[in-house]
């Protein structure tokens, strides 16, 4: 049965706040079933995953709606992440850093999105909202906005990504290679290249307030 589950990541660079101690060496227990306690450890384990989703729905959404510009895709790229999530979460809920492990698997959900087949859907309640971490600027008008998403759509995917990273996430070069795979220089040439396109397609009108919304 579908189970509603929902999201928003914290601030990049911190590990999940809900870690503690404690819950970080039970992490290292889970999968070890047999003595008795297995159902109460995924049980547990269950929890603290829907603990998580429950916080960051928000935040992925709206980085995936600017990655793929539409917003069916947009929730199946989301879904197809907390699958993912969802059955790696053991491994996840001990990383340095959780929301850049998912924010990884958000994105290289869009970047293989043709090639993924998956079952397990979450249903994704709730509308996009403002994702935490990015400074609070003064808002463009809205028309601005929809012309600057519309040309965001038509740069290519991978340039899109390092984008949406980059300038939306607040990425530094270095954590965005470390998201996509790639090399700190590939990451800067994508830059440079989808900034390119972006004032090819908009003119007069400023890339930068894309990241502003």
């Amino acid at each position: 049965m579908a189970t509603e589950r929902a999201i928003s990541p914290g601030r990049t660079g911190v590990p999940w706040k809900g870690r503690t101690a404690a819950s970080t060496t039970t992490a290292t227990a889970l999968g070890r079933v047999g003595d008795g306690r297995g159902a109460a450890v995924r049980a547990a384990d269950e929890a603290e995953y829907v603990e998580y989703v429950t916080h960051a729905l928000p935040g992925l959404r709206r980085i995936a709606h600017l990655l793929c510009h539409d917003a069916h895709r947009a929730d199946d790229i989301v879904q197809a992440a907390l699958t993912r999530l969802y059955v790696h979460w053991r491994r996840a809920r001990v990383a340095d850093d959780i929301d850049r492990y998912v924010r990884a698997i958000l994105v290289r959900s869009f970047l293989n999105e043709r090639r993924l087949n998956w079952t397990a859907r979450v249903r994704l309640t709730g509308a996009p909202a403002e994702t935490p971490g990015v400074p609070a600027t003064s808002a463009p008008d809205v028309e601005t906005r929809t012309v600057v998403r519309t040309a965001l759509g038509r740069v290519p995917p991978k340039q899109r990504a390092v984008l949406v990273l980059r300038f939306l996430c607040d990425l530094p070069v270095a954590e965005v290679a470390g998201v996509l795979g790639c090399s700190e220089g590939t990451v800067k040439s994508q830059t440079a290249h989808g900034l390119a396109r972006l004032r090819t397609l908009l003119g007069d009108t400023d890339p930068a307030v894309w990241s502003k919304e």
